[in-house]
């Protein structure tokens, strides 16, 4: 199998570009933004963006793949707090917390995904946040703050459902709701 050869300098900054102009213009236009606005607003040819993303659905598939990269990392951080005596629940509060708000401002490219049917075709991030979730999650039960038979796919279910559409404050009450849903405390409030 051939080695895949790196990017020139100039390719990569392009690459990151499109995406940066493709989440933006998705974000502000919907999925229906053309790829010729995407290019455009990334300062491309549209030969350039279609090199990098020979269809609309693998560009919107790579904004997908960067955002679930994104919540990875973020879970990961959160998984090692808590490995450093933070609480795992205030942990995975603020996990929610920070999915939902950036849910919230990416919503289109969330529907442009369900429209386009991309998927990132790398699971590795996904595996990594659910590993890390997990970890949080059991720690939270040890600690007695979380009920016992809540799993990873609750919590994928719960953000899935999130008022991402809503303002604020409807998703501060959501977190509210959610949170002593899943906690042994009688009651949780989120700021």
């Amino acid at each position: 199998m051939p080695q895949a050869r790196a990017l020139r300098a100039d390719a990569v900054r392009n690459r990151k570009k499109i995406l940066n102009a493709a989440r933006e213009q998705i974000t502000l236009h919907g999925p229906d933004v053309s790829t010729d606005e995407i290019a455009a607003a990334a300062g491309v040819a549209v030969g350039t963006l279609y090199r990098h993303f020979p269809t609309k659905t693998d560009l919107v598939a790579a904004v997908i793949g960067e955002y679930t990269n994104h919540v990875a990392d973020d879970v990961e951080a959160a998984r090692q707090r808590a490995a450093e005596g933070s609480r795992a629940l205030d942990e995975i509060t603020g996990f929610l917390t920070r999915v939902v708000e950036a849910t919230a401002t990416n919503h289109a490219v969330k529907a442009a995904a369900r429209t386009l049917g991309a998927h990132p075709a790398d699971t590795d991030a996904e595996a990594r946040a659910g590993t890390a979730l997990a970890d949080l999650i059991r720690v939270g039960q040890r600690d007695g703050d979380i009920h016992s038979d809540v799993t990873v796919d609750d919590i994928y279910l719960l953000i899935s459902t999130a008022p991402t559409d809503q303002p604020s404050a409807a998703r501060t009450r959501w977190l509210t709701l959610v949170l002593t849903g899943l906690t042994t405390h009688s009651r949780i409030t989120c700021a």
